[in-house]
């Protein structure tokens, strides 16, 4: 049986420097693979995402894949394909469109050095305690916090983030909702993070895009201010600019290359 040829490219997103932020696999694809397939490639690349684009009118349709699953929407990989097609293939306009199967069309532009996402917002709820969430995250939090997938536990301090060692069977536990995002008033930043989903077969995922489409509003609503500096405290660590427009997030942040190559399946 005849292989075919796919580029592969490694993108570190939210950070300057290699070796930092979330690497994302890109597949640049003329047409989809069988799903199947998609998916396999990903678990092979063993990385919190790869995605695949292809043309779709005057932009492409963007899908991305867990080494366990097909998700939603995700940030870093986002960036990661807006940095191939500018810098690596030549996209010649300001801003690319991509057509989300459940998302919507998200945009992403050139802004200086960076590049900036526009994404929906996912604005949390509070709820109360819930004694699952304090016993997975072995801490209970100052507030609790849900939309339809994710708990938002907010924390006093960034030590307390910092220190936060999950259950990740206990995180499993959760069911319903398989993203927990822990958070804390920053230092020298607005806000810190971290985001753990066990449940797509990532346990902690260093740089989470979509997780700000949560975490801005409730720090733009709770400092009074609509432009932010994060950070994810993660053991690689990324930085992202965020802005609240209404109902759309503006998440903006650099990405470097750390490979190029080809893949045969």
């Amino acid at each position: 049986m005849s292989q075919q040829e796919i580029p592969i490219y490694q993108i570190d997103a939210f950070t300057t420097q290699l070796f930092r932020g979330n690497p994302a696999a890109i597949c640049p694809l003329e047409r989809w693979l069988p799903d199947a397939q998609l998916q396999a490639i990903a678990a092979e690349n063993n990385l919190s995402e790869t995605a695949y684009f292809v043309p779709e009118g005057e932009g492409y349709e963007l899908r991305w894949f867990t080494p366990a699953c097909e998700v939603e929407l995700c940030g870093h990989a986002t960036l990661a394909s807006a940095y191939v097609l500018f810098e690596e293939l030549g996209y010649p306009g300001e801003s690319i469109s991509f057509q989300t199967r459940h998302r919507g069309t998200v945009q992403v532009r050139r802004d200086g050095d960076r590049l900036t996402l526009d994404f929906p917002a996912n604005p949390a709820q509070p709820v109360e305690a819930d004694p699952r969430v304090s016993l997975a995250l072995g801490r209970a939090p100052d507030e609790l916090l849900q939309t339809a997938s994710t708990y938002l536990a907010v924390y006093p301090e960034r030590a307390a983030v910092e220190s936060i060692d999950p259950d990740m069977d206990a995180l499993l536990a959760l069911g319903s909702r398989p993203y927990v995002i822990v958070t804390a008033p920053g230092t020298d930043e607005d806000f810190v993070s971290r985001f753990f989903a066990p449940a797509v077969g990532v346990p902690e995922d260093p740089v989470t895009g979509s997780a700000h489409c949560t975490l801005t509003p409730y720090w733009a609503q709770r400092l009074g201010k609509n432009e932010l500096l994060a950070h994810q405290i993660s053991a690689r660590g990324g930085e992202l600019h965020c802005t609240l427009q209404g109902d759309r997030i503006e998440i903006s942040g650099t990405a470097v290359r750390y490979l190029k190559g080809r893949i045969w399946v």
